[in-house]
């Protein structure tokens, strides 16, 4: 009877009461423990249930780089290819010096003409496929939308074939017998060496990452009120300052993307200069690959990949940051 009494005046609960207040809050806990930080929407599942995914996605990606960097601080042994697990910076002091039978080290300059290299052919490359680009998207933009959706699936038809597929065609193309030589031997010219020259590697760059810089260019352009350009004729504008002030300000954003979408890969580029160049065009992806198989050196593979990677992380945040000012730019512009 008193404790009947006292649990219904409030001072002593009942017994049963602790476990199920403690079973509340255990549900409690478990539902804080699989929530997300904010309201999570109907249908939408927490953000731990995404934990395996991130995880087999920064296995894939971090990984092999995590591999990369490490072998390129490894040994390379005295015989055949891998590493020795013993901590070396010897391949990235070859980057720059050699070291001959009496031990003397000197500068050597070999590696740093094949940086230069592919640092001028990706130039060139990313600048002709800017130019190209900026007024194929110009010409886009201003058609009908059902010619714009045909010219986009045309452009994206190169992707449907395999890239070695559309260097070897290139290859029939420029090579002594192909339809280029063909129209110089018909006017009279002669026949030319086109083929396994540094001009080659350079038209396969530029087929291969035109329309990767064609697509973020129309998508600038493509939302671009062309009235703009009707009102600055209207006050008196001339075509060179619209141009400049408007189109090419409109067209900012696509600029910076089709510049990091080219310089990039052109940067490590391997399929073109093998095939088109012949061996003849030393680029850092053919060095890389020569290293792995021919010279078995693998720590000093690694370190060019590495170094190739810092170039690639400077240019992508580079790129970020440009894309972002370019963004609000042509906001503002507009």
């Amino acid at each position: 009877m008193s404790e009947t009494s006292s649990a219904l005046d409030g001072s002593n609960p009942p017994i049963s009461a602790p476990s199920q207040n403690g079973g509340a809050t255990t549900s409690r806990r478990r539902r804080t423990l699989f929530a997300a930080s904010g309201s999570i929407k109907p249908g939408m599942l927490s953000h731990w249930y995404s934990i395996p995914a991130v995880i087999v996605g920064l296995l894939f990606t971090l990984g092999p780089i995590c591999v990369i960097v490490a072998f390129s601080f490894m040994s390379q042994p005295d015989v055949g290819g891998g590493v020795v697990y013993k901590f070396s910076t010897n391949a990235y002091k070859k980057l720059l010096f050699t070291t001959d039978f009496l031990g003397r080290t000197s500068f050597d300059p070999r590696y740093l003409k094949v940086f230069g290299t592919s640092l001028w052919q990706a130039l060139i490359t990313t600048f002709i496929c800017i130019v190209l680009s900026f007024f194929i998207a110009l010409w886009m933009s201003l058609r009908k939308p059902s010619t714009q959706r045909l010219l986009v699936l045309l452009i994206n038809i190169p992707f449907w074939t395999n890239l070695i597929v559309r260097t070897y065609a290139w290859m029939l193309i420029l090579n002594e017998n192909g339809p280029i030589n063909g129209f110089l031997k018909f006017i009279g010219v002669g026949s030319k060496q086109l083929l396994y020259t540094s001009g080659a590697s350079l038209i396969g760059l530029i087929f291969t990452f035109l329309p990767f810089a064609i697509m973020p260019m129309y998508s600038a352009l493509s939302g671009f009120d062309f009235r703009l350009v009707e009102a600055a004729y209207d006050l008196g504008a001339r075509k060179l300052t619209v141009m400049r002030r408007i189109i090419l300000r409109a067209a900012k954003p696509g600029v910076t993307s089709a510049i990091a979408l080219c310089f990039i890969p052109a940067f490590g580029s391997y399929v073109q200069p093998v095939l088109l160049g012949g061996g003849r065009v030393l680029m850092l992806g053919n060095l890389i690959a020569s290293q792995f198989s021919e010279a078995r050196n693998w720590p000093f593979g690694a370190a060019l990949s590495t170094v190739i990677l810092l170039i690639t992380l400077l240019c992508g945040v580079a790129a970020s940051i440009g894309g972002g000012k370019a963004a609000r730019d042509a906001g503002m512009a507009v």
